[in-house]
């Protein structure tokens, strides 16, 4: 065969296999793209007659939005085949633009024209008076995956005035932007609970919001009429960044994934006197205060090798908060390794060393008159803290919770849907 006629036959099998693979790869990506949608996007295409005809009350928040970043409230209000009637706000508001644990008052909502009630004021359940003008209700708001974190437990509360009206209640289902394969931390202790820890449930649960609300409906007695849209094509490994969202903050000081990651340890620092880094570009991430030597604080963590973390000597001024207005000094996080960094345990050993090397200026916050302090809520019991001051480990106080964790596992177990 003539050499000319080799090259030629050479390039077009090259060529076609090549186009073979690149249509094979497309199809790929096209159909995992295709294959991903958020609990909004299952209920209008796939499971409309849930709310088709229907007076819609609607709980969300920023959050609420699509793969296009398109706002529930917007899409919902603008369907002919739904009736949006009315809308309600979690801390931080259905717009967000409120501040932690800011109160939220009754308003209109200047773009729909719909009354908002607020779930973070004087009532943080939805009254029969809220639910006169609703036939079904939605909670459609990302969660970050941490017990403390208040979004689930206005869910809940909204779950059961839901039951006591006979609303139907529907969760729009959305990832848990720290995976749902890890579970760490206390189970809550039912004399400590709170907004902040409404049920025994650990610091890190690895659940979704649908498969929360079907845990807290079943297991601590609600008995909504539930219904969890789940959303299609997640799986328990995935972190925030591996759905190809764009993530939206879910509250002022949520901005990054980064915070996410560092939360669940990191806000145990808002029970004690030190900054957790609000009123900072940085919050959670930046940890300090006035008294703190930061290269101190840094080195020592940094001894202990922990998992998945470093630590990084920092300086920084609050604009707002703990320590605001002064030049406070101390470390950010740096998360190295998502999957094998522990964020509860990290964050006690944090609390535990600055304790330890600042024992005449660190303090924890005050109890009540029930003898329980802030720091006690969020950890979910009263002996972490107790332990701490005794001089324990965080080794052996992680050892403690490990029953009760295990036991959690269990009930978690029946309640996934992923």
């Amino acid at each position: 065969m003539k050499k000319w006629l080799i090259t030629a036959l050479t390039s077009i099998l090259v060529l076609s296999t090549l186009t073979g693979a690149m249509a094979s790869n497309d199809g790929k990506k096209g159909k995992k793209a295709k294959k991903f949608r958020l609990g909004i996007e299952v209920l209008l295409k796939d499971r409309k007659e849930l709310i088709k005809g229907k007076r819609v009350g609607l709980i969300t928040n920023p959050t609420g939005v699509d793969k296009d970043l398109n706002s529930i409230v917007d899409t919902l209000f603008n369907d002919s085949d739904v009736q949006l009637t009315a809308l309600y706000g979690p801390e931080h508001g259905v717009r967000g633009s409120a501040q932690a644990g800011e109160y939220v008052e009754y308003y209109i909502d200047e773009k729909t024209g719909l009354p908002v009630y607020s779930l973070y004021g004087k009532t943080r359940k939805p009254t029969r008076e809220m639910l006169e003008n609703v036939d079904v209700l939605i909670f459609d708001i990302q969660d970050v995956g941490a017990r403390f974190y208040t979004y689930i437990y206005t869910m809940a509360l909204a779950m059961e005035a839901a039951k006591e009206n006979n609303i139907p209640f529907i969760v729009l289902d959305r990832p848990n932007p720290l995976s749902g394969a890890k579970v760490e931390g206390p189970v809550l202790e039912p004399t400590y609970s709170s907004f902040v820890g409404q049920y025994p449930i650990p610091l890190r649960h690895g659940m979704t919001v649908g498969e929360l609300a079907q845990l807290f409906n079943e297991e601590f007695g609600i008995g909504a009429d539930l219904t969890v849209v789940k959303m299609d094509g997640w799986k328990r490994n995935m972190y925030y960044e591996d759905t190809r969202l764009e993530f939206v903050l879910p509250s002022p000081n949520m901005p990054t994934t980064e915070t996410v990651l560092v939360y669940p340890g990191a806000a145990l620092i808002e029970g004690t006197n030190v900054s957790e880094g609000r009123g900072t570009t940085k919050p959670f991430e930046l940890i300090g205060a006035p008294f703190i030597n930061g290269e101190e604080l840094a080195e020592k963590l940094n001894s202990f090798n922990l998992p998945g973390v470093k630590f990084r000597p920092a300086s920084f001024t609050p604009t707002f908060s703990k320590h605001s207005g002064k030049l406070s000094h101390g470390i950010q996080i740096h998360v190295t390794n998502r999957k094998a960094f522990h964020p509860v345990e990290t964050g006690l050993h944090i609390v535990k060393t600055i304790h330890d090397l600042y024992p005449d200026d660190f303090q924890f916050r005050a109890e009540n008159n029930q003898g329980i302090s802030f720091f006690d809520n969020l950890v979910g019991n009263g002996w972490i803290r107790a332990d701490i001051q005794a001089g324990k480990s965080v080794d052996s106080i992680v050892s403690k919770w490990q029953e009760e964790l295990n036991e959690f596992m269990d009930i978690r177990a029946q309640y996934l849907l992923y």
